[in-house]
């Protein structure tokens, strides 16, 4: 089959290192074996959205060199998709509302250790349909008890008890508002996305959006989840990290070829950090097993 991927950047402020180095590995992956890479853009949170941002997103994966062969789609313009998909769902019985606060599950719900989700405790799973909303409700999924299995291509096997570990997720949510779980879902399966290639801390999303895939009538995507750029002291990168925005390198003079080097050495592509060009990698990957990297990579500091 041949390899179809997608780079799917939210446009809430300008391309930082650690959004290149997913775009870069994700477009590796399918120019490597002639595929083709999307472009779509995760605009479905209006609120969040930055004017410009989304100009300024491409001219940087352009200057980089970063090219792309669909998009970008815009999730902000595909909601009769998403409606479609929850019509399915409901039909299968498979979606229920809930009205319940953050605070109200909060005080329910088991405490999460730290970087876990709260798991929802099911309290509206079983309501009496005919009993009034408290608010305008959200839209959950009932997930079974089932361990949902899947072979990451970084990190190796991955399995998740769903029930357990992630509970009744929310699709929909109170403000009218499509979840990156359905969105991403629906997206993936209508543009025949074969590898989905993203940051490592979207690893326990996986599952749940595997099962999902199949309670849709669709065969899941293949993984591959790249440790995160981080900044000193391993803190999460931001895009307001110093020396983290793709922008001002370019603006301080750093050559592309350079910032490619650096981001495709550290993704486990390339044996140096030599400067170099996306299709340059591609062709050194192209026939050969990639040994990613699995530590998160610190953020390169640049000198023009």
């Amino acid at each position: 089959m041949t390899p179809r991927t997608r780079f799917a950047p939210s446009p809430t402020g300008d391309l930082h290192l650690g959004g290149a180095w997913t775009a870069l590995a994700s477009w590796v992956v399918a120019r490597r074996s002639g595929g083709a890479c999307i472009l779509r853009i995760e605009d479905i949170d209006r609120p969040r959205v930055v004017a410009g941002s989304l100009e300024r997103i491409q001219a940087d994966l352009l200057w980089l060199g970063l090219t792309y062969d669909e998009g970008p789609f815009m999730q902000s313009e595909r909601s009769a998709l998403y409606d479609r998909a929850l019509d399915r769902l409901a039909l299968a019985g498979l979606l229920y509302p809930c009205d319940c606060s953050r605070a109200e599950i909060g005080r329910v719900a088991s405490a999460p250790h730290a970087g876990e989700e709260v798991i929802y405790p099911g309290h509206c799973r079983g309501r009496d349909p005919t009993r009034p909303m408290k608010r305008p409700p959200a839209l959950r999924v009932r997930v079974p008890s089932e361990i949902v299995s899947y072979e990451d291509a970084v990190f190796g096997p991955v399995a998740q008890d769903l029930s357990l570990e992630v509970g009744d997720f929310v699709l929909r949510r109170a403000d009218g508002v499509f979840s990156y779980q359905l969105a991403v879902v629906v997206d993936d399966v209508a543009m025949g996305i074969t590898d989905v290639v993203r940051g490592a801390d979207l690893l326990a999303s996986t599952p749940r959006q595997i099962w999902l895939a199949r309670m849709l009538g669709a065969r899941p995507s293949g993984y591959a989840h790249v440790p995160l750029v981080v900044a000193e002291g391993g803190a999460r990168l931001e895009k307001r990290t110093p020396g983290a925005v793709v922008r001002d390198l370019r603006a301080a003079g750093i050559p592309a070829d350079r910032v490619v080097g650096e981001l495709a050495h550290g993704l486990g592509l390339m044996p140096t950090n030599a400067p170099t060009t996306p299709l340059d990698v591609a062709r050194a990957c192209a026939g050969r097993e990639i040994a990613w990297r699995r530590e998160p990579w610190p953020l390169p500091r640049f000198s023009s």
